[in-house]
């Protein structure tokens, strides 16, 4: 048995936190049901998309879930809905969300049908405004270090970091609440926001102590990495490399595989200063760059990879993402995280399982994405227990919606 079997979730989501967090349920072999509209919900033809209109980003981020399509606008609808969130079991009564509606889908109103239901809402920000990624990065000023050095305009990041980061705290706080409720049978509402799990982090990582104690603001600084030594090069075959000297480890490494020892040695005693200190490999990145870049522009990246990988360097090469598919075999073809998986309407490609594995209980291959509604005759019957032929009233009021409806079966 996986090690979430058993366990139902109910998702009503949009976009990336809360539909990562329940496919990484799902993933552990969770039932997760995520509702949507009877055309889909708002992300349900976000790019990247096929010509054929079906969107890879939709299918990604719900692997492994059960679908239901229900016109949310009828009373009707919406009374279907808090039913399959509040459905009984001592497993189920588990509901996440970003799309809190008062007045019927928030915790008030459906724990008024279960007292022990759980329910993790996330919010944009603390007040309960909307907010994504590209708004909460130029609130809290990363775009402002993010960039190449002395560029003056501001540079988003392409990835959403901070729904990352939530749609997994959104799992551990649903499984927190859920050991709470186990240990002393209470339900409870559980909510934050995305502004503050990003405000949160960069306070954790000394980026608040920092801004504030300190009069000189934090610069853009490239690719180079913060408070050590790291740094990308075009090497003489024109493909570009990251390497790191964080550790001392990785420092020496680095000095001795470009050979570089004499060079950095006057470095040092030019500068007053060891090296061996990351911070003093930061303050003077730009002359330990200027050492190491003749070096790189004379050698092809196949002529010292297989030297960086013997001496445990910690480096990459800069690739597209495709590049790194197609080329990265350990990282994707020979990964077993990955299997070729045939997504019906999109087609075959490598789909990552959970990477988590647990030596106590097996690890899910990854399932498909459903089409929208595909188990809407399923939760209808097995979750809220109703008759064939309650089911078909509501198919024909155009309560409820399936790919799969079969209405003479219903009308036999």
């Amino acid at each position: 048995m996986s090690i979430l079997s058993g366990m139902r979730v109910v998702e009503g989501s949009a976009f990336v936190a809360v539909p990562l967090a329940g496919m990484q349920l799902a993933q552990m072999g969770a039932e997760v049901i995520r509702f949507d509209r009877l055309g889909g919900g708002l992300d349900y033809g976000r790019l990247p998309v096929l010509p054929n209109g079906q969107s890879m980003f939709w299918a990604g981020l719900n692997k492994g879930k059960k679908s239901i399509a229900v016109n949310m606008k009828t009373d009707e609808g919406r009374e279907l809905i808090t039913r399959i969130i509040t459905a009984p079991g001592p497993d189920a009564g588990l509901f996440i969300t970003n799309l809190r509606v008062r007045g019927w889908m928030d915790h008030e109103t459906l724990s008024q049908h279960r007292d022990d239901l759980i329910s993790v809402t996330l919010t944009g920000d603390r007040h309960g405004g909307p907010a994504v990624d590209y708004t909460v990065n130029p609130a809290l000023g990363i775009p402002d270090i993010t960039g190449p050095e002395g560029y003056q305009d501001p540079v988003a990041n392409a990835l959403p970091a901070w729904d990352c980061m939530a749609g997994n705290m959104v799992v551990s706080s649903l499984l927190a609440a859920e050991r709470h409720r186990l240990r002393y049978g209470q339900g409870q509402a559980v909510e934050f926001a995305l502004k503050d799990v990003a405000a949160a982090t960069i306070g954790h990582l000394g980026m608040i102590a920092e801004a504030t104690l300190i009069d000189q603001p934090r610069q853009k600084a490239g690719n180079a990495l913060f408070g050590a030594y790291g740094q990308d090069f075009v090497c003489a075959c024109g493909g570009r490399v990251m390497v790191i000297g964080l550790t001392d480890r990785q420092w020496n490494g680095l000095v001795k595989a470009t050979q570089s020892e004499a060079a950095i040695i006057d470095l040092e005693a030019s500068l007053g200063v060891s090296l061996q200190a990351e911070e003093h490999r930061w303050t003077h990145r730009a002359k330990i760059t200027a050492i190491l870049t003749p070096w790189f522009a004379a050698h092809r990246i196949d002529e010292f990879q297989d030297n960086f990988n013997k001496m445990s360097l910690t480096w990459s090469r800069f690739n597209s993402v495709k590049q790194a598919i197609a080329t990265d075999t350990d990282q994707f073809a020979d990964n077993p995280m990955f299997h070729h998986m045939m997504q019906p309407g999109i087609g075959s490609y490598l789909v990552p399982a959970h990477p988590v594995s647990f030596d106590q209980a097996p690890t899910l291959a990854p399932r498909i994405a459903p089409a929208l509604g595909q188990h809407t005759e399923e939760i209808l019957h097995q979750t809220l227990q109703m008759t064939t032929g309650e089911m078909g009233k509501l198919f024909d009021r155009g309560i409820v919606a399936s790919p799969t409806f079969n209405r003479d079966r219903f009308a036999a």
